[in-house]
């Protein structure tokens, strides 16, 4: 669970500051129309919760439909529950989207909102601005919302795979250690999903990237969750967003600690984080280690420039998954990230092209040991199955499955 770096402030739920951001899948701005077709003017101001409500792409549902949908937010229906409240598996009939019985329709994941917990109604109404408009492949789908007397209930596509944050440091026979192959994916993936949050026609800087966020489906296809803390970049000549400092603690950049300066860059350190929690499995903070190794940045950022020294950090149960250059080019790459000084970051975009040429090359070298006769060293990783078929499974995803 990450810790909260700063207590929310309220503020007036009628105007929230956010922007009107239309953009499709392809990363184009589509701000005169909607996704059905009807045209319509984008407000140049911010938008009223009224306007953001009324969204012509979420459904609206009662708190009764979600309440039936998820067998009246029964335990057995519980996926995970954390600062914000808690994540309940449910069922809807895929054309009217009404209460469907288990088993039938589509599922769905209902974030019911804890009135006395970290998330707020600012933080909630940021999400159904944000996800209502963004479209992205490796953005979580949000499909719905109810607002109703006092309960505030957001209603996603579900992730069977749960977080990567399970897959990486939980044990147990549903989550045995993701493969080499597999954590280049997540990656790319995730990656992706920051790149188009900054691209040029977006500007929408995530704020909260971390394991517990980044959510896998079925096919360990990843996706960004979780926008409540998201922010709209800086505009015009402004080089940075000033906020008040708020995140989890060992995936903030340290320019925005120290200043609450907030830039894309910044989404890029808590990119190198995660990066590196993959590279290493071990989390971002764990004060179960001894001292020196609580701060995995602190303990692992001097070894990952030396390629001696670059495999004592790395997960042992990767074994000889990799080859010595790919596991020295991504550590390299997290170090890049890491940056103390946040102008030597890459970009996003550059962190994709890097990922992209490291997947190619791992591929071509996979494909190159299996047409050698020498057999391949390593336990068999999670996603491939005893006779080579890729394994689906529907994981309990951790207490921490979209917000800590």
């Amino acid at each position: 669970m990450g810790v909260c770096l700063s207590t929310r402030i309220n503020e007036s739920p009628s105007n929230t500051g956010l922007s009107s951001k239309y953009v499709s899948s392809d990363g184009k701005d589509t701000s005169s129309t909607s996704s059905k077709g009807s045209s319509f003017s984008a407000p140049m101001t911010p938008r009223s919760e009224v306007e953001i409500l009324q969204s012509p792409n979420l459904k609206s549902f009662s708190f009764a439909d979600l309440k039936m949908a998820t067998r009246n937010f029964r335990p057995d229906s519980l996926l995970g529950e954390g600062g914000f409240g808690s994540v309940f598996k449910g069922w809807i009939d895929e054309n009217s989207f009404t209460a469907a019985k288990p088993g039938a329709g589509i599922v769905i994941a209902v974030k019911r909102l804890n009135q006395e917990g970290f998330q707020g109604h600012k933080e909630w109404l940021a999400e159904v601005n944000y996800l209502g408009q963004l479209y992205h492949p490796h953005l979580v789908k949000l499909i719905g919302y109810c607002l109703e007397d006092e309960h505030r209930l957001l209603v996603y596509e579900f992730m069977p795979r749960g977080t990567l944050e399970n897959h990486l440091f939980r044990r147990g026979s549903y989550f045995q250690p993701l493969s080499w192959s597999l954590r280049l994916k997540v990656a790319l993936d995730a990656a992706k999903g920051l790149a188009f949050l900054h691209s040029a026609e977006t500007k929408v800087i995530y704020r909260d990237f971390k394991t517990s966020n980044i959510l896998l489906d079925s096919n360990y296809n990843a996706k960004l969750s979780d926008f409540g803390l998201a922010k709209d970049g800086p505009t015009g000549d402004k080089s940075h967003v000033s906020t008040r400092v708020i995140g989890t603690y060992g995936y903030a950049a340290p320019e925005y600690l120290a200043t609450g300066h907030l830039t894309a860059r910044s989404d890029v350190y808590s990119f190198g984080v995660v990066l590196l929690e993959m590279l290493t499995g071990r989390r971002a903070v764990d004060k179960n280690r001894p001292s020196g190794e609580r701060n995995l940045v602190e303990w692992a950022k001097p070894c990952l420039a030396n390629k001696r020294k670059m495999y004592r950090i790395l997960d042992n149960r990767l074994e000889a998954q990799y080859s010595t250059e790919g596991a020295y080019k991504a550590a390299t790459l997290a170090l890049r990230c890491l940056s103390t000084d946040a102008k030597f970051r890459p970009s996003m975009n550059e962190v994709v092209t890097a990922l992209e040429q490291l997947q190619d090359s791992s591929e071509s070298g996979s494909n190159q040991n299996n047409n050698s006769s020498t057999p391949r060293i390593g336990r068999r990783s999670s996603g491939e199955a005893s006779d080579g078929r890729s394994t689906v499974a529907y994981p309990r995803p951790s207490a921490s499955l979209l917000y800590a």
